[in-house]
């Protein structure tokens, strides 16, 4: 994540331990300099989608994410549409109730009310032909306690 080229290179895979896991935050897919990696490695494997595993001669493990690019873009599994869309509602209707409320709010971080969260959340499963089973008068009591 320094934005400059050449950051991790031959001599520092040839000191990482076994099961290393590289992965660049920064700026682009110059900081890790991949042709060392592949050059200093006997073997590599994908391990899965934007995860290759490099076989280093003394056997350890390397292991490369998403080729070295951006991580969080390039290997985005961690943000699919359905947790997506939920955090793009909340923040819709956190604005639609600023602009209802604004005026009488303080300035200060407020939290989305429970009330919210509940009914996005009870939408969500809705559309996906489920609901959010209700709590028993006992469960109500031992939250209550």
């Amino acid at each position: 994540a320094t934005g400059m080229e050449d950051v991790i290179v031959g001599r520092h895979f040839e000191s990482m331990k076994d099961g290393a896991i590289i992965a660049n935050t920064g700026h682009y897919d110059c900081e890790i300099k991949i042709t060392d990696l592949e050059e200093l490695s006997t073997s590599v494997r994908t391990i899965r989608p934007d995860n290759e595993e490099f076989l280093m001669p003394d056997g350890r493990r390397v292991f490369l994410l998403a080729r070295g690019r951006l991580v969080n873009l390039a290997a985005a599994e961690g943000h699919p549409s359905e947790v997506m869309d939920m955090s793009f509602a909340n923040q819709f209707l956190s604005l639609c109730r600023l602009a209802k409320e604004g005026a009488s709010m303080n300035n200060e971080v407020y939290d989305i009310t429970t009330e919210q969260d509940q009914d996005l959340a009870t939408t969500k499963l809705e559309t996906l032909g489920f609901s959010i089973d209700v709590l028993t008068d006992a469960q109500l009591a031992y939250l209550d306690d």
